[in-house]
């Protein structure tokens, strides 16, 4: 069995979205932990609410602990003298590792909640599920987050990759929903002996 699985059975899983996002900070830069909460707050904004800077000491203990991230000596050049040195952390090769897998079932468990959404709002009666239909169409028309302002390429690229993610989300999500207006009308229209044949 690999030795990550095997300590994080031990440990139990992860579930934390504040240490998951954490660690992809790390990763993009190793960094001490007051930065990384402002790195926090600038870049996942609104999205992943950070409720004070103490929740990023634990997330970073939670990844330590894991041995997903680990403590680097030393501070950059310009820390002054006279302060306490920080402890730095960079991410480990079982964090990368780790980061990648946890992306990956993020995907998974989205296409499989959408899933779910499809067949529990088949359960509700045609006019109900309408309503719940032109409700969630309005909140995709909504739903417009503010731009972010990239510091690096890599944020750069970041926000590139979310925007077109979203726009084209939102392109298969107002596509799907007149899928599916179209086929309760249809059910509708057959009467209620027909629908309850289903």
């Amino acid at each position: 069995m690999d030795q990550r699985i095997a300590h994080e059975q031990q440990l139990g899983a992860m579930r934390s979205s504040v240490a998951w996002a954490l660690l992809g900070l790390v990763i993009e830069r190793p960094s001490y932990g007051y930065e990384l909460a402002q790195r926090f707050r600038r870049i996942y904004g609104e999205t992943l609410v950070l409720s004070g800077h103490q929740r990023i000491y634990i997330a970073l203990d939670a990844l330590r602990v894991r041995s997903l991230i680990e403590e680097v000596s030393g501070e950059p050049p310009e820390a002054s003298a006279r302060r306490r040195p920080r402890p730095r952390y960079r991410a480990t090769p079982a964090g990368m590792s780790a980061y990648q897998d946890w992306l990956f079932n993020q995907m998974e468990e989205q296409r499989q909640r959408s899933r779910l959404f499809a067949r529990q709002l088949a359960m509700l009666e045609p006019h109900a599920a309408l309503e719940v239909l032109d409700q969630y169409e309005r909140e995709c028309l909504l739903n417009n987050d503010e731009p972010q302002e990239p510091t690096t390429e890599r944020q750069s690229v970041a926000v590139r990759l979310a925007e077109e993610e979203e726009q084209l989300g939102m392109q298969v999500r107002l596509s799907w929903i007149e899928f599916a207006r179209s086929e309760l009308k249809l059910l509708l229209s057959k009467g209620p002996e027909e629908g309850e044949r289903r």
